[in-house]
């Protein structure tokens, strides 16, 4: 069984899951600090310490990435994973304490399952106690829990989604992603061919966002956002590792019809561990084809919840 993100030397992934309210928590940690940087594209993006993995602040390195649901609500999530690495002495030294950095992003997902539980603190703690460096779980799980696509004529039309892994090899370099897939739009697979997408309410069959969009005036919903984790075992810098995370977010669009919407909040972290020699442009178009087949994963290995099917 394919590992996904976790083939990188360096990452582990835990994850706490709650289906009876369709929520739940994906850490990726990274004990040993790891140099990081992230892409917005979306604009309606729930996050926590993006700023700081720009180029050019005080920071190099990060010692986990949090994904959750609960909109907003879910960035308390991130303080668990604080204190699990406080506890282990782990993050930025400062002098009298060592600060873990633990930047984080959620989705959407309180139209299913229960709105009023939504991660928190105690979540994203046990989601690091869970977490190891096997094969990363799939489908409805995790921060994909409650993640559903094609969202134009709500959520009761949607179609159920969740987080799907994939990891690319080129000799001895690795790159691999983690995608939590919320979108407003549909979803295609590497061929072009059309997988997921809203449930016509007067015919229950899958019809495509775009065409819609393009021949009618329809309002679409603000419950969405894309995720994802790109991590490689070359040694990147900071500015690097940005270009390859404004890369990968090709993957997102190879797959996701429309997206970067303003109904979306897509957002893709960057990670370097390791010292292997990897020229950026290869690293970040083996990235694209990582998350473009974790979106795709991410859509097969759902499982129906809340009443949303699956494809």
């Amino acid at each position: 069984m394919p590992k996904g993100l976790t083939e990188v030397p360096g990452l582990k992934v835990g994850l706490v899951t709650d289906r009876e309210a369709a929520t739940g928590v994906t850490v990726i940690l990274a004990e040993g600090g790891a140099r990081a940087s992230v892409e917005v594209r979306g604009s309606a993006p729930g996050t926590r310490e993006t700023d700081l993995l720009a180029p050019g602040r005080l920071v190099e390195s990060v010692q986990a990435i949090v994904l959750t649901g609960g909109s907003a609500f879910g960035l308390d999530a991130a303080g668990g994973v604080v204190r699990y690495l406080e506890e282990r002495g782990l993050g930025f030294p400062t002098g009298p304490v060592n600060v873990p950095i633990v930047p984080a992003a959620v989705i959407y997902d309180l139209g299913i399952g229960s709105s009023r539980v939504r991660p928190d603190a105690e979540m994203g703690y046990r989601a690091c106690l869970n977490a190891s460096s096997g094969p990363v779980p799939e489908g409805s799980v995790g921060a994909g829990t409650g993640a559903t696509v094609g969202k134009l004529f709500g959520i009761q039309q949607a179609v159920k989604s969740g987080q799907g892994c994939a990891a690319i090899r080129i000799g001895s370099l690795v790159v691999a992603a983690l995608v939590v897939v919320n979108a407003f739009g549909d979803v295609y697979d590497a061929q072009g061919n059309f997988l997921a997408g809203p449930r016509d309410p007067a015919t229950g069959k899958m019809v495509k966002t775009t065409e819609l969009l393009l021949s009618q005036k329809l309002p679409g919903t603000p419950d969405n956002t894309t995720l994802g984790v790109v991590a490689t075992n070359a040694r990147l810098s900071k500015e690097e590792l940005q270009k390859v995370a404004q890369m990968a977010h090709d993957g997102l669009a190879r797959t996701i019809r429309p997206v970067h919407t303003m109904l979306d909040g897509d957002t893709i972290f960057a990670l370097s561990l390791g010292e292997e020699r990897g020229e950026v442009n290869l690293v970040g178009i083996a990235a694209v084809e990582a998350v473009a087949q974790g979106v795709e994963r991410a859509v097969r290995l759902a499982e129906s919840l809340g009443g949303i099917p699956t494809i």
